[in-house]
């Protein structure tokens, strides 16, 4: 029984189960990201997290992100660090300078303020397009049937290198139908990376090819009140 404060053994249950389901399916284990979600940790749980050798972690918010990270950069030169939360045109500037991968590209005037911002700093972050897959109207997110299009803009027009996609499934349907659709996308628009998978399905995702997973309970343990 893992203790629920053992970050490090929970770190190490989880890269042995990455391994044991890639290994089943014929996959390497080297091509599966174990990303650690980290909005509303506590300071002593990312230093626990560090200690234990993790270095990529999610965050959902650029202000949040800026707090728990922008003083390690230093210390800690291998972070990679991933937007995986929607992120605002007017807090692109942050983004660029501070992450290392935006998970969450989804619409035009974003991709604007990015190519600005990008060009201004000489940075340039690895850049996912988010899929709405369930097209559900309170989420973020490219419908499906947009993607190509939205693609053919954001290569040609903005000149991106999108490197990913990601996906958030609806929570009351079968994660495996949606993880099924951005795999089959990704490969009908020649992208090599998916982002998808959290604590109760990243099994699921391994399965159908997820090259990062979103872990934050499952890696750190139930948040603080």
């Amino acid at each position: 029984m893992i203790n629920p404060s053992d970050i490090a053994a929970r770190r190490e249950a989880l890269l042995a189960e990455i391994t044991t389901l890639a290994s089943d399916i014929g996959r390497s284990p080297q091509s599966i990201k174990l990303v650690a979600v980290s909005k509303r940790q506590p300071e002593e749980r990312l230093a626990e997290a560090l200690a234990a050798g993790q270095r990529v972690f999610g965050e959902n918010r650029v202000q949040e992100a800026q707090a728990h990270w922008a003083d390690r950069r230093e210390s800690y030169p291998d972070l990679e660090l991933r937007l995986i939360g929607p992120l605002q045109s007017n807090k692109a500037a942050e983004a660029v300078a501070l992450f290392d991968v935006i998970e969450t590209l989804d619409r035009e005037k974003l991709a604007g303020a990015l190519r600005k911002e990008m060009d201004r700093q000489g940075r340039a972050p690895g850049l996912y397009v988010q899929v709405n897959t369930g097209e559900e109207v309170q989420k973020a997110g490219i419908a499906p049937a947009e993607l190509a299009d939205f693609l053919a803009r954001m290569r040609g027009h903005y000149g991106f290198s999108v490197s990913g996609l990601m996906c958030i499934p609806p929570v009351e349907e079968p994660a495996g139908l949606h993880f099924a659709l951005l795999a089959k996308l990704a490969a009908q628009n020649n992208i090599a990376e998916l982002s998808m998978g959290m604590s109760a399905d990243y099994p699921v995702a391994i399965g159908l090819g997820a090259t990062s997973i979103r872990v934050g309970t499952g890696f750190f343990g139930s948040r603080p009140d």
